[in-house]
Formats: C-alpha cells, structure tokens, sequence
C-alpha cells in the first residue's frame, strides 16, 4: 500500500494539499502506465521515415536498429511524461479533467514519478548510445532537454511553445536517419520542421475552439486566430512546396531502368490533399489530438496509405 492524495477545497473554494488515502498497489501501476501515455507511442513511428525514404528497411540490420530507435524513443517519451505531470500537478488539480490525472489525483506520488521520469530518461539515452553510438544518445539527450524545459517554462513563452512541441517530432526522424546511418537531406529536414509545425499550430487552433482562450492552456490568450491561421498557411504551403522538390529530386537519382521515377511525382497528389484536409480539420476546430486524428480520420489513413503505396514502389521496386 502507498500514500495517495484526495482533492480539497479551502475556505474560498480554492485547491489546497491533498489528503493522504491509502491506493493499492494495482492502482499505483495502472497510474504509471496512464502517465506513460502508449496512445502517444504512435508519433514514435516517425523515426522510421528517412530509413523508409532512403530504402534500407529491406536491410535487417537497418530495419533491426530502425526498431530499437522506436522503442528507445518510447521509453523517452514516457519519462518525459512523467516529468511534465509532476510539474503540472499543482495546476492541473484545477483543471475540470487533468485533475484525473494520476500524480495530481494523488494515485502516484511526486517521488515516484520523478524517480521514473527520471530512470527512463537515463534508461533511453544509455541505450541509445549502446546501439548506435554518441549521435543518437545526443538526439535523445536533446529530446529530453526540450521536453524537460518545456514543462517547466518554455510551453508559457508565446512562438517558442510551438518550436518546441514542433521539435520533438523534428527529432524523431532525425533520429530514424541517425541510428541507420541515413544521411538526411536538406527537403527531408524542411518537410520535417514544417509539416510538425502544421500540426503544432492546428492542434493550438483547436484548442482555442474547443476551450476557448487560455481555458485550457494560458499561453492561447497569446495568440489570435488569425496568427494560428497565418502560420499554419506558411507551414502547409512550405511542406508543399519542399516535399514536390525532393520528390522530383529523388526521381532524378533513380538509377537505370529498373525505377520509375513518375512514382515519387504521383506520391504529391496524396500529400497535397492530406493537407488541405488537415487544414479544413483545423479550421472546424478539429484535431487537438493529432494522435487521436491520425488513428480516427479514414480519410488521412487512406491518403497515408495511398502515399506509402506510391513511394514504396519508387524506392523499393
């Protein structure tokens, strides 16, 4: 049996420290799995992207250490969770529902999270560096860095919020080339740094229209609409335009006959009209859970999946 908290409200109906109750242990684990968030692991699939384009997931090799990033990144992505719900705890006791959350309900204790966060943290960079050398135990170092300050201050600085929740997919696939040793070309990177940017900004956009502003998070007074509309038509028209250079690049490498180069062209089409479905989604307030949007739309499944069709056939055919 653990110590655990209940909610109280003071005099002015205000939250104070919570009680002490006792939790079992089964629950204890239950609430250290919500905290680490699997639905979230689905943004993990990311590293597999520049060894995917670049065409070695047929390797072992490469596809094994594609493998060991995923679950690497995981494990920091969790830790990270644990950490940004210990710092949040005190706040998110006011919050209609993130006071359900297990560290703020008391389920698990601020030590126990900390500690875990923590080990996790150690745990993935430690890995991270076994299998792949120092380049990939310093993306994950800088993962954690970003996320960690990002908790604690960052997510209340107007722009750079949106740099940091952006960064973490960028590093990623980032990640992907490094532990197979893919060199990551310069459009890869772009499509990379604004495609997450899109998302980021849709997902503040809903946010704003669903809870209104600074109801759900403090830093959306900072921004109006029509600065969350201003960026994300930058971002989608810069993914465009970045992802039909390197298309059109990579059909020019194709070597020899073997390849049909019209397959990467053809592979725009999808990408173009999951973009304007994405941005229709975020102007009808949709999408504050990119996870839940990538898992839930058919359309975007059908569009990722035509896209993967088309590309696969110009890399691996």
């Amino acid at each position: 049996m653990v110590n655990a908290a209940t909610k109280h409200e003071g005099p002015s109906g205000s939250p104070t420290a919570p009680a002490p109750t006792a939790v079992s242990t089964g629950a204890v684990v239950r609430g250290m799995v919500r905290i680490a968030r699997p639905r979230q692991w689905i943004k993990n699939l990311l590293v597999f992207a520049a060894p995917g384009a670049a065409g070695v997931l047929t390797h072992r090799h490469a596809a094994l250490l594609a493998i060991g990033a995923f679950g690497i990144f995981c494990l920091a992505a969790s830790g990270t969770y644990f950490l940004n719900d210990t710092f949040d705890a005190d706040a998110d006791r006011s919050h209609p529902t993130k006071r359900l959350r297990p560290v703020a309900a008391g389920i698990v204790s601020v030590p126990l999270a900390l500690g875990t966060g923590a080990v996790l943290l150690a745990l993935a960079i430690g890995l991270a560096w076994w299998m792949a050398g120092w380049q990939l135990a310093l993306v994950i170092g800088i993962y954690a860095g970003v996320a960690t300050s990002y908790s604690i201050r960052l997510k209340h600085v107007p722009v750079i919020d949106l740099v940091c929740v952006s960064a973490g997919f960028v590093l990623r696939a980032i990640a992907g080339g490094v532990a197979t040793g893919v060199a990551l070309s310069d459009w890869f990177i772009i499509v990379a740094c604004f495609g997450s940017l899109l998302v980021v900004t849709g997902k503040r956009s809903a946010e704003q229209q669903e809870h209104g502003l600074g109801a759900h998070r403090p830093i959306l007074e900072e921004y109006p609409p029509t600065f969350l509309r201003s960026v994300r038509l930058l971002s989608a028209a810069v993914t465009v335009t970045a992802y039909c250079l390197w298309a059109f690049e990579r059909s020019a490498q194709a070597p020899g006959h073997h390849h049909h180069p019209i397959w990467f062209q053809l592979s725009i089409i999808p990408v173009v009209i999951a973009l304007l479905h994405l941005e229709l989604r975020f102007e009808r307030g949709q999408g504050a859970a990119p996870e839940e949007l990538a898992m839930g739309d058919h359309m975007l499944q059908v569009l990722g999946l035509a896209w993967a069709v088309l590309f696969a056939v110009g890399v691996y055919a």
